[in-house]
């Protein structure tokens, strides 16, 4: 009996996923937890396995296509068997009435041209199918399909064919029949051969749209100010040398910053707060997003309850976390829910900069480079910081109480530290 296989939900708030990879292709013979497709939310990558034993009869989606979550992806079964009723609203695997025919009959080919277009080529069938997506595109667009290369199933033009031939400058009458004197004038000065054209990721694509509502719809202002790091230095190299304590000499730079911020953020309502519009969230506790750089792009899982957590704790708990991140096997509901971030760009030599915030967040923590100062005549290593805040939700004043708490807090962290008696 066929079984299809859906697209799966991961975390409450993903409505769909993208198609990244298939490892299986239609007609082969699959077994249970052999891996059928690669698959990403707009934050972490999964993949799919198969749960039955038979034959991959039938794939209704490419590479590239944002898929439902719950919608039916492929079909595993006997050989032979329909795969009709599992099929989803829009055959999108072949052309069907959805897809528009394009009449390609008074295309000419223009051997000057496609010459120097190694990366296109005129389309020479007397008949070619578009998706809908794809068509809606190309008229917006006015992109001359006279150059598309398609590469959907039987020859189908979809939504990245279009795409493609935007990104190297083809606009013409947005159909099949651009005059070619237009398409001379409308040459690209620049060769295609000296730049490559990448699709940005589904992580890409969130961050751009999340960084630029941020600072479209928020009231962003940064200070600076820097700590002595000499007592966390001394701290990190004791805990280097605890060998029966393994853990403890992992403890990173960032992990003492959190730790600091979850004590001295709970003094500092509107700061570890969601801004709402006509009014705020004030947490009670501490839960702290660590932005971390990962292959994908940038992620921001979050530390819930930091403020209950030991030094050793905190510095355990962040390590798996951001392992997963970089595995992209990171939990959707574990990269929401913060009430602050934290992000270090000391470790690349950054001395200072402007984090952006995470809305509804009202504030952000960036972490900078050691430079060296001299007080009273002796040199010290002093490590920056940047708060960012939304000026919406407090003054400037507000946050550089917080500021001006968490230096004092990290100038004596050891003696704080072991008045908390936090750090197993």
């Amino acid at each position: 009996m066929a079984t299809a296989v859906i697209m799966p939900r991961q975390g409450q708030s993903v409505e769909s996923c993208l198609i990244g990879k298939w490892c299986k292709n239609k007609g082969d013979k699959v077994s249970v937890g052999d891996i059928l497709f690669i698959y990403e939310t707009d934050k972490a990558t999964f993949e799919e396995a198969a749960q039955v034993d038979g034959v991959l009869l039938d794939v209704f989606f490419e590479e590239g296509d944002d898929v439902e979550c719950l919608v039916n992806v492929c079909v595993i079964g006997a050989e032979g068997e329909s795969t009709e009723e599992f099929r989803p609203g829009e055959n999108v695997g072949t052309p069907t009435q959805a897809d528009t025919p394009l009449a390609t009959n008074n295309v000419t080919s223009n051997e000057s041209h496609a010459s120097d277009r190694p990366d296109v080529s005129p389309l020479m069938s007397d008949r070619v199918f578009i998706s809908p997506r794809a068509r809606l595109l190309a008229e917006k667009t006015k992109a001359d399909l006279n150059y598309v290369a398609a590469t959907g199933a039987n020859g189908r033009i979809i939504e990245r064919d279009v795409q493609a031939v935007l990104s190297q400058g083809y606009r013409g009458q947005g159909d099949l029949v651009s005059d070619p004197a237009t398409r001379q004038e409308n040459r690209p000065r620049v060769s295609a051969n000296d730049f490559e054209t990448v699709a940005l990721s589904n992580v890409r694509k969130f961050i751009a749209k999340a960084m630029h509502a941020s600072l479209t719809n928020s009231a962003q202002l940064t200070s600076h100010s820097s700590f002595d790091a000499s007592d966390v230095f001394e701290l990190r190299k004791m805990l280097k040398s605890m060998e029966e304590y393994p853990q403890l000499g992992k403890i990173t730079i960032t992990d003492i910053i959190v730790y600091a911020a979850s004590r001295v953020l709970l003094d500092h309502k509107y700061i570890n707060a969601h801004f709402l519009g006509d009014k705020m969230a004030l947490f009670n506790n501490a839960h702290i997003g660590v932005a971390v750089d990962t292959p994908r792009g940038l992620l921001v899982p979050t530390i819930f309850n930091a403020n209950h957590m030991s030094l050793s704790e905190l510095s355990e708990h962040a390590k798996m976390l951001f392992e997963k991140c970089k595995q992209g096997s990171i939990e959707p509901d574990l990269l929401k829910g913060a009430s602050f971030t934290i992000s270090n760009l000391g470790s690349l030599g950054v001395e200072m900069f402007t984090p952006i915030l995470n809305p509804p967040q009202t504030g952000i923590l960036g972490v900078c480079n050691t430079v060296e100062r001299t007080r009273n005549g002796k040199p010290y290593p002093a490590l920056g910081l940047s708060i960012t805040y939304d000026h919406q939700a407090m003054d400037g004043a507000d946050s550089a109480r917080f500021l001006k708490d968490l230096v004092g807090y990290l100038d004596n962290f050891t003696s704080h530290l072991l008045l908390d008696g936090g750090l197993m």
